[in-house]
């Protein structure tokens, strides 16, 4: 049974509120929480117009929480995946790398619900959805450096998470297209599951 969605906004609140005390470095923090500040309201305003099902807001929520991890830590500088990389002797923290791949997972659901109400054709729901994954994904990383760019320039390195490398940006959009077509697999997988 899915949780209550009243359930999860406290319980995120709850989480952001604690991982907003003391970040590791506050001017980051501000910056990554943009998309909080902006992308909050947002959900609760299409949620009271539309009304996301329990499943959307339990990815909504998983996503928007590990996003609050990250701002608190920087992204690069996740404790757990910093341990995780020490041991398997890998070249950097991969938090960043496996929140764009569940940007691309998680947020399938809540856009297909969406579109459920603004597109009468099933496949159309379903290649919009993708769509806007695959292009907001590259959005993001435009606007992530612009932010850096206008907001606080030397706050480049930590802000954006490159941790040297030059295809981090790419490598990252690419995540995200993979999560968004593995959950139109699993989608499309359960659909057709549900038919027979």
């Amino acid at each position: 049974k899915m949780p209550n969605k009243r359930l999860l906004f406290y319980s995120y609140l709850i989480i952001w509120g604690l991982l907003a005390i003391a970040p590791r470095y506050r001017d980051d923090w501000l910056l990554e929480n943009i998309l909080v500040f902006i992308g909050v309201p947002l959900v609760i305003y299409l949620d009271r117009r539309f009304s996301f099902s329990r499943l959307a807001a339990l990815c909504l929520f998983i996503f928007f929480s590990l996003h609050a991890v990250g701002s608190h830590y920087t992204y690069s500088e996740t404790p757990l995946f910093t341990l995780l990389s020490s041991i398997c002797h890998l070249e950097r923290n991969h938090f960043d790398r496996i929140v764009h791949f569940l940007f691309g997972f998680l947020l399938f659901v809540p856009l297909l619900d969406l579109f459920c109400h603004l597109a009468a054709s099933a496949r159309l729901r379903l290649v919009m959805t993708v769509l806007v994954l695959f292009s907001s994904s590259g959005i993001y990383e435009i606007l992530e450096w612009l932010a850096t760019e206008i907001t606080h320039p030397e706050l480049g390195i930590a802000f954006l998470g490159t941790q040297g490398d030059v295809w981090d940006a790419q490598k990252d959009m690419v995540l995200a297209h993979l999560g968004s077509l593995l959950a139109l697999l699993l989608w499309h997988k359960r659909a057709r599951i549900e038919m027979s």
